[in-house]
């Protein structure tokens, strides 16, 4: 259980970007995010992941805070983010860590084989299409088996054939493994199309106005 206690976010400039955020994300769930832009969305992912800390508040996993070395939380940004000059196998292994493993070698086949780019293993980024290189990215946040994968806009760079032909690759991707997704996004059709629950930001700072869940198919 991922829980968010009266966060608050000011920024060094004085700028308060999120106000108040009480939030309580179940296990095997997908949540959506939606507002618009300055609303704070990016930045509630950013706390998430430690790579922001709350100005005042509490974030929990497990009952547990939320710490560098205890989490296993993954994060997907709107771009691909390759290193262009290592193959796919190797930048899905970069979501392993520094520290190999003999495992690694099929924990890396694995997550390639999810997302379908087994022919494309020792391609280097610059022989992928735009979908394709986004899906060698989901692999490379799924390898390491996260408890939470945090989706910043993932989708909005790809025309409309590719985002909805990974959208439903990535639902696939979670009946199986059933990994918490929490995603960001500005489209709203996209999050209900996508999710089981779409949580609303608005204002500035952002606050939470809605929140429903949505029944999937």
């Amino acid at each position: 259980m991922l829980r968010l206690e009266n966060i608050t976010k000011r920024f060094s400039n004085g700028t308060l970007a999120l106000e108040t955020i009480n939030l309580e994300v179940a296990p095997q769930t997908i949540v959506s995010i939606v507002g618009a832009s300055g609303s704070g969305k990016s930045t509630l992912l950013r706390m998430i992941s430690g790579l922001e800390v709350p100005s005042t508040g509490q974030l929990s996993w497990n009952g547990q805070p939320i710490q560098r070395s205890q989490r296993k939380i993954s994060f997907i940004f709107q771009e691909p983010r390759l290193m262009p000059w290592l193959k796919v196998s190797h930048n899905v292994r970069l979501g392993l860590g520094p520290s190999p493993d003999r495992e690694d070698e099929k924990l890396v086949t694995e997550a390639i084989a999810k997302v379908g780019l087994e022919r494309f293993a020792h391609a280097l980024p610059r022989e992928l299409s735009g979908g394709m290189a986004q899906r060698v990215a989901i692999a490379r946040a799924l390898v390491a088996r996260p408890s939470l994968v945090l989706l910043d806009e993932p989708f909005s760079a790809l025309d409309a054939f590719n985002r909805l032909k990974l959208q439903n690759h990535l639902l696939k991707i979670w009946a199986i493994d059933r990994t918490t997704l929490l995603v960001v996004t500005h489209d709203v059709e996209e999050a209900l199309v996508f999710s089981d629950r779409v949580i609303v930001l608005t204002g500035q700072p952002g606050r939470i106005s809605e929140d429903f869940f949505i029944s999937l198919p």
